[in-house]
């Protein structure tokens, strides 16, 4: 019977495996015969313009070489008009003055006749019929104005569709994820001359393979790149993968997306948990910063054990320790009805956790400080961190100390025990975590050298933890562990022996 179950479970979670396939499928079909008539809509529409575009063109070589016609045609008839008035003119004149030649050969006086005479040999000398080319300017010919369309012709007639680019090839081998950046590379399948520029589209998602229709985010696009490779830096890594498809553009058409791929980019992620921090804390999800009057207003319970008398003697103490003079003691509680819980963090201990606990694997994350910032502390914890206890003054907590007031010291804390830092206190702050090597590591975030190195044996989750007096603290997360640091811990091995006085013993 139970094998029987068994086998039945197995053909079910199959069966609706495969729904989930066809689902899938279904959807992709769906979506691609929606996109097969606005993209055929689409190439019409672009083939209309194209044509008239091109009608435009003949429209306006016709109209100017038209023009060029008429403007010859005007400039041989103003010649030949020219030629045929003074032509005219000419003979005119020249056939009034053969009349008065013949009319002065009747002449009988000779006196008379040799005037006349001498006037007809004067005005044949100046007379325009003689000084006249007779060749015309211009002839009626146009033929050096006819065209030969042939070849014009037989190029439109060949016509067709330009080719459309193949699609590329993504080759996942050279594709690169790291330090927050993603390269991907890829080929066309066979040489294409024509390729003007390819367009790369990439989009964040939690699911695992190809990608699905109905994702949760829109494909984002880089447009106009050149090579066949493209890096994406500063990213966030706030998703399980990536998705990334290209395709190729000649000067007319694109192809046809490459085969998408799907790249792994986990990174721990994780916001300040406001629930439980100090009341003078105010907390968002990515800063918090010190707010005195955070507990102002609230029912107030004096402690014994914390506020009769011991107050300025435990600030001793912590001076005399760490040379961080503590802030001055609040005595306000949350009333129960205030957000969190009973383990809302209270008294000295300005803390607040991330909300987010780690159990296995290698983490990073980075905390930059406010230039004011006098006190802070940047670690991990267990999650049964008592509500009055600070980090690094128990043994379920390791930290980094920084403190501002009066004088700078930089410390690292753990079972409180302080070991001082020797080294400049950075703008940013590098946090590994290593939890099945046992070891959490302190960097300067803009060169990876390493400021401190816990070496333990985690017993429990542990969770990021912070603590802030009279200042804030930024959150970076969504950040794989950098290269350098990886580097580092594989050729140094955390540099664990030089901080032999705060390794912890197993818990």
């Amino acid at each position: 019977m139970d094998s029987q179950k068994e086998a039945l479970q197995r053909i079910i979670t199959t069966l609706a495996s495969k729904n989930e396939e066809l689902h899938s499928f279904i959807d992709t079909l769906s979506h691609s015969l929606t996109g097969l008539q606005v993209n055929s809509t689409q190439v019409v529409s672009d083939l209309e313009e194209e044509f008239d575009t091109l009608y435009s063109v003949l429209d306006e070589m016709k109209e100017s070489m038209t023009n060029k016609i008429k403007q010859e045609q005007a400039r041989k008839s103003q010649e030949l008009q020219n030629q045929l008035t003074q032509s005219t003119n000419a003979l005119e004149s020249s056939e009034e003055l053969l009349e008065f030649a013949n009319n002065a050969l009747d002449i009988k006086d000779e006196e008379e006749f040799a005037k006349a005479a001498k006037q007809i040999k004067d005005r044949v000398t100046m007379a325009p019929a003689f000084r006249l080319t007779m060749k015309p300017r211009a002839t009626d010919n146009m033929t050096h104005l006819m065209v030969d369309f042939s070849q014009e012709r037989q190029l439109l007639q060949n016509l067709k569709f330009l080719p459309v680019p193949r699609a590329p090839e993504i080759d996942v081998q050279d594709c690169l994820v790291a330090d927050n950046m993603i390269r991907v590379a890829w080929r066309m399948p066979v040489e294409d001359s024509k390729i003007d520029h390819y367009i790369l589209e990439y989009r964040k998602t939690n699911h695992e393979g190809l990608p699905r229709v109905k994702d949760e985010r829109c494909w984002e696009v880089v447009d106009n790149i050149k090579a066949t490779e493209y890096s994406l830096s500063d990213l966030k890594f706030d998703s399980k993968f990536m998705n990334f498809r290209v395709r190729a553009c000649n000067k007319a058409a694109a192809g046809e997306y490459s085969d998408p791929v799907t790249l792994e980019t986990r990174a721990f992620n994780f916001n300040f948990d406001s629930t439980s921090s100090h009341l003078n804390l105010k907390v968002e999800d990515r800063s918090v910063e010190w707010d005195p009057q955070g507990g102002k207003g609230l029912e107030s319970k004096v402690k014994g054990k914390e506020n009769k008398g011991s107050a300025h003697l435990t600030n001793l103490k912590n001076m005399s320790r760490s040379g961080t003079p503590s802030p001055k003691r609040t005595s306000t509680t949350r009333s129960p009805a205030m957000r969190g819980s009973r383990d809302r963090f209270t008294g000295e201990s300005y803390t607040v956790l991330g909300d987010t606990s780690m159990e296995s694997g290698q983490h990073y994350w980075e905390v930059k400080a406010l230039k004011d910032c006098k006190s802070y502390s940047v670690g991990v914890a267990y999650r049964n961190l008592g509500k009055f206890d600070q980090l690094g003054k128990t043994n379920t907590t390791w930290c980094i100390h920084i403190n501002n007031w009066l004088q700078t010291s930089f410390a690292a804390k753990h079972n409180n025990k302080a070991k001082t830092l020797e080294v400049p206190v950075p703008d940013r702050i590098g946090v590994y975590c290593d939890l099945d090597g046992g070891q959490l590591s302190f960097y300067n975030a803009e060169n990876k050298q390493l400021l401190h190195t816990f070496k333990t044996k985690f017993s429990q989750p542990v969770v990021p933890a912070f603590m802030v007096w009279c200042g804030g603290l930024t959150l970076s997360t969504g950040l794989q562990v950098p290269s350098a640091v990886k580097s580092f811990q594989k050729t140094e091995n955390g540099l664990g022996g030089s901080n032999s006085s705060l390794n912890s013993m197993p818990q």
